[in-house]
């Protein structure tokens, strides 16, 4: 895996940070993984809970060391980091692979499973023989079948072209600040948020470079959901605020707007974290599209 020179071991020496031109609260570096201690240390977070404020006071970490703010939460069954079962030994380089390839392979699996397809299945006309015409399709991934219906269109605005106004007054990285101080605040979704440093290329790589495990049942290696992270973050403008033991929370600043946006992503949803939906609140991909989705700031994946 590619990586940047990482800065953290410097705070071992300088807890405060200064040298790398920050004024951190006490914390705790952490480098304990499923094998032992890493070579290094993979995340640094603050010993206090997190406060509304706090996200935005680390922004120069961002700017002048490397340094990716990011919520985690201590607070669950599983303890802090140290018990997370870490994996970066087991993760590659994110830009080594192609979102779309990863999400049109676990689409191809999951949706065909959801219709009860056989594993060998060849395409639509298989379905069709078994299930009559396609709009006997299962219900849960409606309206597609389980041939991969290909990325959803950008809400972003690309190189060139004019932006509504509310979309182009939208940064990135000012919304995800928002989003954490939400979090911070909201004792419904973190139970114990602390605020980390995560050293990484950007905020869509944060969990291959902690190799962070919440996923492993459905992906061995995390760096291929990252790659669809960084497809996210060109189209939609997410990042990275939150991680727990086996949740991911990303503050979204350019979500879709018509139902028909809505439904396309959560194709992609439904690919990348299928237990979003069969074991959710919603268990069909049109109904989370209309709650999840649809002009949503804040979309959570969970992994059985």
């Amino acid at each position: 895996m590619a990586t940047l020179p990482n800065p953290l071991p410097k705070l071992a020496a300088d807890p405060s940070g200064r040298t790398l031109g920050l004024e951190l609260p006490p914390g705790k570096l952490i480098d304990a993984t499923r094998e032992g201690a890493w070579h290094e240390p993979l995340v640094w977070h603050a010993d206090a809970p997190a406060t509304p404020g706090a996200w935005s006071a680390l922004e120069p970490a961002r700017r002048t060391s490397g340094l990716l703010p990011l919520l985690v939460d201590v607070g669950g069954a599983q303890g802090g980091l140290e018990d997370w079962e870490l994996r970066p030994d087991e993760v590659s380089y994110p830009g080594d692979h192609d979102a779309e390839e990863v999400l049109a392979e676990f689409w191809e699996e999951y949706a065909a499973d959801e219709l009860g397809a056989d594993e060998d299945y060849p395409g639509k006309e298989a379905v069709v023989a078994v299930f009559g015409e396609p709009n006997t399709y299962d219900e849960t991934i409606a309206p597609y079948s389980p041939e991969w219906p290909g990325l959803a269109p950008a809400t972003t605005p690309t190189a060139g072209q004019d932006a509504p106004d509310a979309l182009a007054a939208t940064d990135p990285d000012t919304h995800a600040a928002e989003i954490a101080d939400s979090l911070s605040a909201d004792g419904s979704w973190l139970k114990d948020p602390r605020l980390a440093l995560v050293p990484a290329r950007r905020s869509a790589d944060i969990p291959a470079a902690i190799g962070w495990s919440g996923p492993v049942n459905y992906e061995g290696d995390v760096a291929r959901l990252c790659a669809v992270l960084r497809s996210w973050e060109d189209r939609y403008g997410i990042r990275v605020v939150a991680l727990t033991f086996d949740q991911l929370v990303l503050s979204v600043a350019a979500p879709p707007t018509t139902t028909a946006e809505a439904e396309a992503v959560a194709a992609e949803h439904f690919a990348f974290c299928p237990d979003n939906i069969t074991q959710g609140n919603h268990e069909a991909l049109r109904a989370y599209a209309a709650h999840e989705i649809l002009d949503q700031q804040v979309w959570s994946f969970w992994w059985d």
